[in-house]
């Protein structure tokens, strides 16, 4: 569609606009005419008596008068600005005319007598001329220069000059011989013809500005004072007047002038769009500057036709008629010379403009092009050369889409048709229509360069200011490509590659889509061990070859960190995107070489598919979000049952995880709502039976008020902030029983609280600790803060830090489920802590296995060896309590002693003098006298002996490598094992 075609519902509402108020302003014009016909028919037929005639021609010309003086007169004070003057003067002109013709109704009309000469008629008539000539004085335009003033007299006399030669010579010459006796009637049958005439050489010489807005009612007013002049100049004729009555048809004339001075403030001209194309309409031609121009020589013309009129009609020439085409002559070379010095002025002016222009246009690093109609060049600046590299002169005469790429031509010939089609805005007529174009324009050199130009129409053709922005547009390309790719392997990152799925969804052509997620197993531990630089080189080999293993037409993408994706398309079944997947993990976990060290990472990679058929395009960015997400439970799934697999997504993932949401949420409101309560269970030291520290245990209290393990609970909501919540809560709860006990009078007994390594290392832990013994003033001595699973190995240094934080504070720590695989001995030996405390699956085939009992005493004698105190967990028979005993242990918990107990059952417990040990098994009997109390050391072990402060003091050994820092932080769980 051509762009023409663009504007065509404009020009129909414009054409509908002028349509309707041309029929709005048409009706009263149509009625004045129609006065005005008929005013001419009565006239011409003599209004059928002699009374009605003189009737309408005094009464009707001063209905007609009064009619204009009180239209120009209100119009005048309802506008503003220097035309109200002009208005008001109009006005009171039609007014004098309305006295002088009411003046002569009155006397032919009322008196039935002659109208008497030298009357207030004359007087009122001979006033409407200067007032008239005053007011179109106030209404011209004035010039600016004194050239333009002189020029403007000089054309004023050769109008009025001429028209009083012509004057004279047909008529005032007569009417001034016979008048000649009466100066007051010469002076009155001469001031008619020369006022008159002085009024149209305004009317003829002078432009004339409408700042009110409607030029339509300045015309119409000039035409109205034409029509009146050409009136009076006929009736001065001797041959009229002599045979003059009212109701002539000389008095249609006056009566269409006063009509129209009186329609002409309310006259409306033509709608502004007319002018313009788009209402369908031609810009019309301005005349005023050429009219303006030919005056003088018009005028001359006249005033020559004059003299030859009484020349070849043998009339007398007399000195009036000499005088005055002499003066006309005189000024016509007078005004002659000021226009050639002004001429000569103006052209040292433009040629000073166009040096200017010239200069600028030549300095200007933009190139500068004037194309005609057919697009051929008719100039070029010399800015081409360093822009284009190409000669302006070779391109002066070629076409100007020559030059532009060929993708290129539609778009720019597209916007240069909007452009042409486009006109000036109707508010501002000094405005052309510009655009901004964007092309490929060919060098030089041959290649092609980015161009933006702006166009602007210069007359038949166009003007171009064009300018290189190849710079711009890489730039611009650089920072959409970044946008989209990361910067460390440049493949796409997750917003390009979302986007590439959901097209993928959206598209039926693209068969069977699915989603491979990819996570570097270890390679945190490769940052750590050897730097980030080293890392990141990792990652764009590890990119390099996801590419490589890999379809042509996949989408590798990386979303930041060790986390990769990779989009499949086609027509594959779920088995060739397996051996794909599986081809990725193994080429991912190969060496990698960097800096001449082998370095080994592994791939965990979860897949998930699309839904069969293309999604439609309002469900596809849905769908594309669900399939990431889905491939992202996959591979958190790989890594769970071990890493380095390949995992595909089935619907029981999702339901394990809204469970996992459901009971996170279940946790956090029975935290927040009191749902659990706190047990605590004794532990007992071996020697003596004594309760030395109690275990706080966490129920969770249902809704039929029983007390349930939450350990289950606990371990499917690992993930949430939950879990953390409630490690605080325990932490409070557990030092503020302990606190009352202890204000209760009865024994100080420590409280142990059991926290998991991502529960103790969480930020605010630390202060969640100090704070509640802060509150409850509970001596730090009395709180044992025992880890539950030390983590892997890569979080020893950091837990090492959280302990040896909360030992300088005088909390004593402990290591739980040793024995059982929580970690491994380097990172306990990094582990800064005061007891050990051996798993219950050690303990509970302690009496009847020989392998487990020979494994529980070697790490027994490790804990002995460390200088830490030995706990046993689990001991619920007492066959296992005999059995602690013979190896060594000093201290166990379990049924064997004490279920976990509520408050009251716990207060009962320590006002006892403690528990019943079971007799010692066998042979190893005699080893309890390693355990039997020191009276040295009151009542502690030899073992014990030696440590200072309370027994929960640490022992600083050479071989223990603590590490102290700061403990904090919001995030975590709390494992609570069952009782």
């Amino acid at each position: 569609m051509d762009s023409t075609d663009a504007v065509l519902p404009v020009q129909a509402r414009s054409r509908r606009a002028l349509v309707r108020l041309t029929a709005t302003a048409s009706l009263p014009g149509s009625l004045l005419v129609l006065l005005c016909l008929g005013y001419t028919g009565g006239a011409a037929l003599g209004w059928g008596s002699r009374e009605v005639a003189l009737f309408m021609g005094d009464f009707g010309l001063a209905g007609a008068a009064l009619a204009a003086a009180l239209s120009c007169l209100v119009h005048g004070f309802a506008v503003g600005g220097p035309v109200r003057g002009a208005w008001l003067l109009f006005g009171l002109s039609s007014a004098m005319v309305a006295l002088g013709n009411g003046t002569w109704g009155w006397y032919e009309v009322v008196l039935r007598a002659p109208v008497p000469q030298d009357s207030v008629a004359d007087f009122a008539f001979l006033l409407f001329a200067p007032l008239a000539i005053t007011g179109l004085a106030v209404l011209a335009q004035r010039p600016r220069k004194v050239a333009g003033w002189l020029c403007l007299v000089l054309d004023g006399w050769l109008v009025a000059g001429s028209l009083f030669t012509l004057s004279w010579s047909l008529a005032l010459g007569r009417v001034a011989a016979g008048e000649g006796s009466d100066p007051v009637k010469l002076a009155l049958g001469l001031a008619y013809p020369v006022l008159d005439i002085l009024l149209v050489s305004l009317v003829v010489g002078l432009r004339f500005r409408s700042r009110d807005g409607n030029r339509a009612a300045v015309h119409t007013a000039m035409v109205g004072l034409a029509v009146t002049v050409v009136c009076d100049a006929l009736f001065t004729s001797p041959e009229f007047r002599s045979g003059y009555h009212s109701g002539e048809l000389l008095d249609a004339g006056w009566f269409a002038g006063s009509v129209l001075l009186a329609w002409a403030p309310w006259s409306h001209g033509r709608s502004p769009s007319l002018d313009h194309p788009s209402a369908g309409g031609l810009p019309r031609r301005r005349v005023a500057s050429t009219f303006s121009a030919l005056t003088p020589y018009v005028a001359a013309a006249v005033c020559t036709a004059g003299i030859l009129y009484n020349a070849l009609g043998g009339h007398f020439l007399d000195r009036v008629v000499l005088a005055a085409a002499a003066t006309v002559g005189l000024a016509l070379i007078v005004r002659q010379g000021v226009m050639l010095l002004d001429n000569l002025s103006l052209a040292q002016e433009l040629a000073h403009k166009e040096a200017h222009f010239r200069s600028l246009v030549q300095g200007s690093s933009d190139v500068i092009m004037i194309a005609g109609a057919t697009g051929v060049l008719s100039y070029v600046s010399p800015a081409a050369l360093g822009v284009y590299s190409r000669d302006p002169e070779e391109l002066v005469g070629g076409n100007l889409l020559n030059l532009v790429h060929p993708e290129d031509v539609d778009r720019v010939l597209a916007e240069v048709r909007r452009i042409v089609a486009r006109r000036r805005v109707p508010a501002r007529r000094d405005a052309e229509p510009s655009a901004r174009v964007e092309c490929r324009i060919r060098s030089g050199g041959g290649e092609w360069l980015h161009v933006e130009s702006t166009v602007n129409r210069y007359r038949d053709g166009l003007i171009l200011n064009s300018r290189d922005v190849s710079e711009r547009v890489r730039l611009q390309a650089q920072l959409q490509h970044n946008a989209f790719h990361d910067p460390l392997t440049d493949l796409p990152n997750r917003a390009l590659f979302a986007q590439r799925v959901r097209d993928a969804l959206a598209d039926p052509a693209d068969g069977q889509v699915a989603v491979l997620f990819l996570d570097l197993d270890g390679f945190k531990a490769v940052n750590d061990s050897v730097g980030h630089q080293v890392g990141d080189e990792l990652l764009v080999q590890a990119a390099r070859r996801l590419r490589g293993a890999v379809r042509a037409g996949d989408t590798v993408a990386r979303f930041g960190g060790d986390e990769f994706a990779a989009l499949v398309s086609g027509r594959l079944g779920r088995t060739q995107v397996q051996e794909l997947a599986e081809r990725v993990r193994c080429a991912l976990s190969e060496p990698y070489w960097i800096g001449g060290a082998e370095l080994g990472v592994a791939a965990s990679i979860g897949i998930a598919f699309g839904p069969r058929g293309s999604a439609p395009d309002l469900d596809a960015a849905a769908a594309g979000d669900e399939l990431m997400r889905n491939a992202d439970l996959a591979m958190y799934r790989a890594k769970s049952e071990g890493k380095g697999r390949v995992v595909l997504y089935s619907p029981a993932m999702r339901a394990e995880l809204d469970r996992r949401t459901e009971l996170e949420e279940r946790l956090r409101s029975a935290v927040r709502e009191g749902g659990f309560t706190l047990l605590h269970q004794p532990v007992v030291d071996l020697a003596t039976g004594q309760v030395v520290a109690v275990e706080a245990q966490a129920r969770w209290r249902s809704a039929q008020g029983l007390l349930l393990t939450p350990a289950e609970f606990l371990r499917t909501a690992e993930q949430g902030d939950a879990a953390t919540r409630f490690a605080r809560w325990m932490v409070l709860e557990a030092v503020a029983a302990a606190a009352r006990r202890g204000a209760g009078g009865l024994p100080p007994v420590p409280v142990t609280v059991r926290l998991a390594a991502a529960r103790l290392c969480a930020p605010g832990m630390y202060e969640t600790v100090a704070a509640a013994l802060r509150d409850s003033g509970l001596p730090a001595g009395q709180l044992t803060v025992e880890l539950a699973r030390t983590g892997p190995d890569h979080t020893a240094d950091e837990l090492g830090r959280r302990m040896a934080a909360l030992r300088r504070l005088g909390v004593s720590t402990a290591v739980a489920g040793f024995g059982a695989g929580g970690g491994s001995l380097g990172a306990l030996a990094r582990l800064p802590f005061d007891s050990l405390k051996l798993d219950r699956s050690l303990v509970q085939d302690l009496a009847d296995s020989a392998l487990t009992r020979a494994l529980a005493g070697h790490a027994l004698r490790l804990g002995r060896d460390l200088g830490v105190v030995t706990v046993a967990e689990g001991a619920d028979h007492p066959r296992q309590v005999a059995a602690l005993q013979e190896l060594g242990c000093r201290r166990a918990q379990g049924l064997a002693f004490a279920q976990p107990l509520d408050e009251t059952r716990l207060r009962r417990a320590l006002l006892r003098r403690g528990y019943p040990l079971p007799r010692p098994l066998g042979p190893l009997a005699t080893r309890r006298q390693h355990l039997a109390p020191d009276p040295r050391s009151g009542g502690r072990s030899e073992a014990a002996a030696g440590r200072p402060g309370h027994h929960h003091a640490p022992l600083d050994l050479p071989q223990r490598h603590t590490v102290g820092g700061p403990a904090g932080g919001p995030h975590g769980e709390t494992s609570v094992p069952p009782a």
